[in-house]
């Protein structure tokens, strides 16, 4: 059953780019951004990886965690993330290939990757907002988080 608002967030345990495992556990007790990204390396994703660590500091200010996922391998997300000086988490749903965004409702069969799709979760695990861009090349816009974040 995909995540749904007013739901329990599927639970997580990934591997971020140092090797280190993240859990939805872990991030219990701050508002999360679970953040689907569906191709490294490219413009649109690229953009919003750089934009959500320039915001960092508002997410921060707001009591937010946040993480990205992709279905990619733990060392391109390496790559990615140290190329583009990224410091919050970035986690390998690589294997079983896209398990983690098939629970929460956002993997593509057909591209074999995750949809451009944001999880927006209260201190509890319970998603509170999904933002979800209309198509692969549109990102999401930050002012998005931020709103979703101050209703919680």
């Amino acid at each position: 059953m995909p995540a749904e608002i007013g739901s329990p967030a599927p639970d997580f345990a990934l591997l971020n780019y140092d090797r280190s495992v993240v859990s939805l556990n872990d991030l219990r007790g701050r508002k999360t951004l679970v953040v689907f990204i569906p191709f490294p390396f490219t413009r649109t994703c690229t953009a919003e990886l750089c934009s959500l660590q320039d915001n960092l500091a508002s997410f921060n200010g707001a009591d937010a965690n946040l993480v990205a996922i992709t279905c990619d391998t733990m060392g391109a997300n390496r790559a990615w993330a140290a190329a583009e000086g990224v410091t919050y988490p970035v986690l390998s749903d690589f294997w079983p290939h896209g398990v983690v965004s098939q629970a929460y409702g956002c993997f593509n069969e057909n591209l074999g990757v995750s949809d451009r799709a944001t999880y927006v979760l209260d201190e509890d695990g319970i998603v509170r907002d999904i933002i979800r861009s209309e198509s692969f090349g549109t990102a999401r816009s930050i002012e998005s988080y931020t709103a979703a974040l101050d209703m919680i």
